[in-house]
């Protein structure tokens, strides 16, 4: 298969964990016959600081001339202590998911056994984890109408959603459920919001459309408690832009580390990909930040286009470092590597898909192996 993919490296660590991705996929084209090309554009601050806005121009049509994007991460300290500034880095990222019609963002959230010590909640609670969350990705308050006024002293954000908006996500959620465990849960705040009473008016009677699924319904509130007292009784997470934002932040608490989710973004013609995790600007140049998340992310862009084996193989080599702890500090208490050298061990062993992994399990515990 040939795929063009466009890069978009953003600020702090993004260009950090995005190039281990790539070296993944690298790996990926290699074992399985692919040919993948790559081409760099900016986006967020990086890109005001050259072009004096988030999102040039050139960005947009590499973006959309492309089979797929692979995003980083967005935003900086500077911009995040000046409330004030009219031109921000997150501009840039709406604008783009808004151009390519970007509606649908799913984050599965899972936990793996071999990182299950790494959760701040009890092994008992968290086994077993796997839902993802479909989160509604181009309306909502993040789009609505903003407003300043009276001399800076009275802030307004609008909320508005449409029966189409809402509709198709929720398809998507629905038709995900049938394939997994039958179940979609609406997280909502239909006691306050009327949004939220359309949501749960056009969701109930789609989901009389799907009759093998089952529906339940939560505020938001309870739902937040829920995630975390029993996470293994969620399936498919269906929710507003905002709502899912927040969600899917809790879901990086369950399994103990933002640099461990994924995201993909669809819409009818485009697709992009990237981690759940912010741009972490402490961490940057500082070969430490987790490029898993992205390299999850690299996975689900494969998936994406029907490699289903290839997706597998990635996640496996995942699964790998993991068993054999090398990791970044953020997970298992580990310090020994940094960015690169998790991501080099990754990818090295999507190209060796023997699963005996024939290595000196002392030396690479020493950190010292050499992987061919």
């Amino acid at each position: 298969m040939q795929l063009k993919i466009a890069l978009l490296g953003g600020d702090g660590i993004g260009p950090e964990v995005l190039a281990e991705s790539v070296k993944c996929l690298q790996a990926v084209a290699e074992t399985f016959n692919h040919n993948f090309t790559f081409e760099k554009v900016p986006i967020g601050a990086i890109a005001i600081e050259k072009y004096g806005t988030p999102l040039p121009k050139k960005t947009l049509e590499v973006c959309a001339d492309s089979d797929a994007s692979l995003f980083g991460t967005i935003g900086t300290p500077e911009y995040d202590n000046s409330p004030s500034l009219s031109i921000r880095p997150e501009q840039g990222l709406l604008q783009l998911r808004k151009e390519l019609g970007l509606f649908a963002n799913v984050r599965p959230v899972m936990m793996f056994p071999e990182i299950i010590k790494n959760s701040p909640l009890s092994k008992k609670m968290v086994a077993g984890t796997d839902f993802e969350i479909y989160r509604e990705l181009s309306g909502g308050i993040y789009y609505g109408e903003k407003k300043l006024e009276n001399n800076g002293t009275l802030a307004t954000d609008q909320c508005s959603y449409s029966e189409k908006e809402i509709s198709r996500i929720a398809h998507k959620a629905f038709k995900a459920a049938k394939k997994r465990r039958k179940k979609v849960t609406l997280v909502d705040k239909a006691n306050v919001l009327e949004t939220s009473r359309l949501w749960r008016k056009v969701v109930m009677t789609i989901s009389e459309s799907y009759p093998e699924v089952t529906l339940e319904c939560l505020y938001i509130d309870n739902a937040a408690v829920q995630l975390l007292l029993n996470p293994t009784a969620f399936d498919i997470i269906l929710t507003s832009n905002m709502f899912g934002d927040v969600l899917s932040d809790q879901g990086s608490v369950i399994i103990g580390s933002q640099g461990l989710l994924p995201s993909a973004s669809i819409g009818e013609y485009h697709c992009m990909f990237e981690p759940v995790h912010g741009s972490y600007p402490q961490a940057k140049g500082l070969n430490k930040a987790n490029p898993v998340a992205s390299i999850f992310s690299a996975s689900l862009l494969l998936s994406h286009f029907g490699l289903k084996e290839e997706s597998r193989a990635v996640i496996a080599s995942v699964r790998k470092s993991f068993k054999k702890k090398i990791v970044t500090p953020d997970i298992l208490g580990s310090s020994k590597y940094g960015t690169n050298y998790v991501g080099d061990f990754i990818a090295d062993h999507i190209t060796d898909i023997d699963d005996d992994m024939n290595m000196n399990d002392e030396n690479i515990g020493l950190g010292k192996s050499t992987i061919i």
